[in-house]
């Protein structure tokens, strides 16, 4: 009989390997982490994205789309607010007398009205070739003319 056979070292070893074997025999066998209802899961969710991805961009576009139109109304209001006052200015003769004198120069009867053209009241005329410049439809006029003489 071998000596060894019935060393510390020997028999510890044996009774390591039985025990690991025991061990080994005990654990349930390993499964893949990727069983088939996991791969049907991330295939139905992986559909759904796709699936959901359009319409939701269309979504959050219409809700922009939306609060500018909101926007535009608000701004539509203030705008029609600004013409009722402004047309109700106009409907006081006061107003139209006082922007008739402003912008038409207008004067009532019995007044005498002045006009100051440059502020400082010399009231010379241009000289010079300043002076005698027709108005800007007779140049567009002879442009014309001559154009259609080439």
């Amino acid at each position: 009989m071998p000596a060894d056979r019935f060393s510390t070292a020997t028999r510890l070893k044996a009774l390591g390997e039985q025990a690991a074997a025991r061990v080994y025999r005990a654990r349930p066998p390993r499964r893949n982490r990727l069983t088939g209802r996991a791969a049907l899961l991330a295939l139905v969710m992986c559909s759904l994205v796709v699936a959901l991805a359009y319409p939701i961009r269309q979504y959050v576009s219409q809700r922009s789309d939306i609060a500018e139109q909101r926007r535009k109304a608000q701004d539509a209001g203030a705008a029609l607010e600004r013409l009722r006052e402004r047309k109700a200015r106009w409907q006081d003769p006061e107003y139209v007398r006082q922007q008739a004198r402003r912008h038409l120069h207008y004067v009532m009867p019995g007044e005498t009205g002045y006009l100051v053209q440059d502020g400082s009241g010399t009231g010379s005329a241009p000289k010079g070739p300043q002076a005698a410049q027709p108005p800007w439809y007779e140049n567009l006029w002879d442009a014309v003319d001559s154009a259609d003489k080439r």
